[in-house]
Parts: C-alpha cells; sequence; structure tokens
C-alpha cells in the first residue's frame, strides 16, 4: 500500500460473540483501478466492507480516506467527502422509481451530480419503472445509475455480480470498468471469479480472517496456493 491509495482499511479485526471474523484483515483501492476481493462464502468480505464504513463494531484497526484518518469511521461522512457504498442488496427503495432515487441523489449531492447516463447501461426503459418491478439484473443496472450520477472517488460494491444473468452481469462489469477508467477508485467482492478478474487490476485474496495482495490478475492466477485452495482445478 503506497501514498496514491485513495482508501486504505488497514489491519481490520472484528469479532462475533466472542469469534474472531477478521484477524487482521486489509483493503485499499486506487484511482483509475478495479481492485476485486475473493474469497470463500464466510470469509469476511462483507464484514470488512462494513468494518471499514463503520456499519459493524470494529476490534481494531485504522481507515484512510482522501487522505484523512478516521478513528471512528462514519458511512454518511464518508459518502459526504466522495464514497459511494453498493450493498449486496438493500440500497433501494422498494416502492420508488429509479426517477425519484435519481432526483433525491441530485438534491443531496447537488455537486458534481452527473444526471445524463451512459448508454451502455440501458437504464432510460427503468427511471419510471418502481424498483420491486424490475429483475435482479435491471435492479442492479439501477443502483449502478445512482453510483455513475453521484462520480463517486472511490465505489465499494458487494457482490455486484451475483444473481443476475451473464449479459446483465457484462453490462454491470463495463460499467464498472468504466467508472474505473474516469478516475474512480473501484473495489469489488464476489464468487464470479472469471468476470471479475476480466475487469481487475488487482486481486486481493481473503482467507483465515486476513488478506492477501496478489497483484495482477495474471500473478493470482500464478499464485500456487489461490489457485490450489481457491480458483481449483481447470481455471
Amino acid at each position: 500500500m503506497t501514498v496514491d491509495h485513495l482508501f486504505v482499511a488497514e489491519s481490520m479485526g472484528v469479532s462475533f460473540v466472542g469469534k474472531a471474523v477478521l484477524k487482521s484483515a486489509s483493503i485499499w483501492a486506487r484511482p483509475g483501478d478495479v481492485t476485486v476481493l475473493l474469497g470463500r462464502n464466510g470469509s469476511g468480505k462483507t464484514t470488512l466492507f462494513k468494518a471499514a464504513l463503520g456499519l459493524v463494531v470494529r476490534d481494531f484497526g485504522t481507515v484512510r480516506f482522501n487522505g484523512k484518518a478516521y478513528l471512528k469511521p462514519n458511512l454518511p461522512v464518508l459518502a459526504a467527502q466522495g464514497l459511494f457504498y453498493l450493498p449486496d442488496q438493500g440500497l433501494l427503495s422498494r416502492r420508488r422509481t429509479l426517477s425519484w432515487h435519481l432526483a433525491v441523489l441530485r438534491q443531496r449531492f447537488p455537486e458534481g451530480f452527473r444526471g445524463e447516463l451512459p448508454s451502455g447501461l440501458a437504464a432510460g426503459p427503468l427511471l419510471k419503472k418502481t424498483i420491486w418491478k424490475m429483475s435482479g439484473g435491471e435492479e442492479r443496472r439501477a443502483e449502478l445509475a445512482l453510483a455513475w450520477a453521484r462520480q463517486p472517488a472511490c465505489l465499494l460494491a458487494d457482490e455486484p455480480l451475483a444473481g443476475i444473468a451473464p449479459k446483465d452481469q457484462e453490462i454491470v462489469g463495463s460499467i464498472l470498468r468504466a467508472l474505473a477508467d474516469g478516475g474512480c477508485a473501484v473495489v469489488l467482492t464476489g464468487h464470479d471469479v472469471r468476470p471479475l478478474m476480466s475487469i481487475a487490476d488487482q486481486v486481493v485474496w481473503m482467507a483465515a480472517g486476513t488478506t492477501h495482495g496478489l497483484g495482477s490478475p495474471d500473478d493470482a492466477r500464478a499464485h500456487e496456493q489461490f489457485r490450489r485452495e481457491y480458483l481449483g482445478p481447470g481455471f
């Protein structure tokens, strides 16, 4: 981790009912890069995000964002500084439309709001559609429309490709890549390894409550233990 990292959650420790979930886990994000955090179910990827954002109590660890250290990270404070958190579910109000969400976002963050959405997102038909009527892929695209309009400095997206059709995975992946190419520092989690690795610049592996920076996707594929314990044969 170097000074050019915009967001760093370092040496995070979290325990639930006396059991350590995170022992010393770190994640970092650099402008223009997509960092992919991989690990088995229950390894603590979501917990690491939530600890870094102050959504769960951590035992120890530090957070730095945009040159400032946070002893007690707080999501609303970080959001005001340009961080956008995309949870695996529950971001959108089920009985509201995408247009309504965009209007609220514009009112909350008028500076830098980007009203024109990329054509590749295919968001036009979704604008007047209530969220509960959307498919899983449409809902994820609606969430990414909010992220795009916000123009965040840093995006943390938990399982953005989970449970959606391959075509929607391709759309979501291309928008996430476009956000990074525009200067956003992007961190993703997930289990859809091939599409995630195809857009990644850096791979971080979570196992046994800690994290290991593996470098580029090619470096990760060449890492013998990662291949043996996570990727499996034939990858």
